[in-house]
């Protein structure tokens, strides 16, 4: 992978945080330049155009999340703890808004409209994700800590859903609580320890 510029790390962060903002078409070249304090071709050398921008910034966002779970498995070996750990963390980011809502779950909600390049990567990232809480959720129930109504795969699809939907309630309630409200029971559920 190339070395990305401080300037083109500033307009990815800039173009994520509209994206969770107002969406794939709620940004534009010119809202990125104002906020970073560049001029609108600088963010035309760096990213040609707005669909090299996301689809960089999405395969981005892919290689955090899967950097991330992996030093999850490293320091918590727990499956259990492991999905606690992975539903703190969006709480954590809900509750102090440095990530208020998942990009590629607020992309998904918009795949009609985006270009293939991105909904590409967006549909990735859910396979990874996918792939990974099953792999959890396997593990879980192999060891005996955690107890699944379902197939590993159809409880980590659920799982998702119901973490990508907590976040959609806590939005639209203005209520970052509301996300722990939801997610919490599914937990619960999944534990032996009940």
């Amino acid at each position: 992978m190339s070395t990305v510029s401080s300037t083109a790390d500033d307009i990815l962060a800039c173009a994520r945080t509209l994206i969770i903002a107002g969406g794939y078409n709620g940004f534009s070249y010119a809202d990125i330049a104002d906020v970073v304090g560049i001029r609108k071709p600088s963010v035309h050398h760096h990213f040609a155009s707005k669909v090299d921008l996301v689809r960089t910034l999405v395969s981005r966002y892919r290689e955090e999340a899967q950097a991330g779970l992996s030093a999850l498995e490293r320091n918590v070996t727990d499956p259990a703890d492991q999905l606690r750990n992975y539903v703190g963390y969006w709480e954590a980011c809900i509750k102090d808004a440095t990530a208020p809502f998942c990009v590629c779950a607020l992309l998904a909600s918009e795949l009609p409209i985006l270009p293939e390049e991105v909904a590409l990567e967006v549909r990735a990232h859910f396979r990874f994700l996918a792939s990974w809480l099953t792999s959890v959720l396997e593990r879980g129930k192999r060891q005996g800590r955690l107890h699944l109504a379902s197939t590993p795969r159809v409880e980590a699809e659920g799982f998702m859903a119901t973490v990508h939907g907590a976040m959609l309630s806590a939005r639209a309630y203005g209520d970052p609580k509301m996300f722990g409200t939801i997610t919490r029971p599914l937990l619960d559920r999944l534990s032996t320890r009940h």
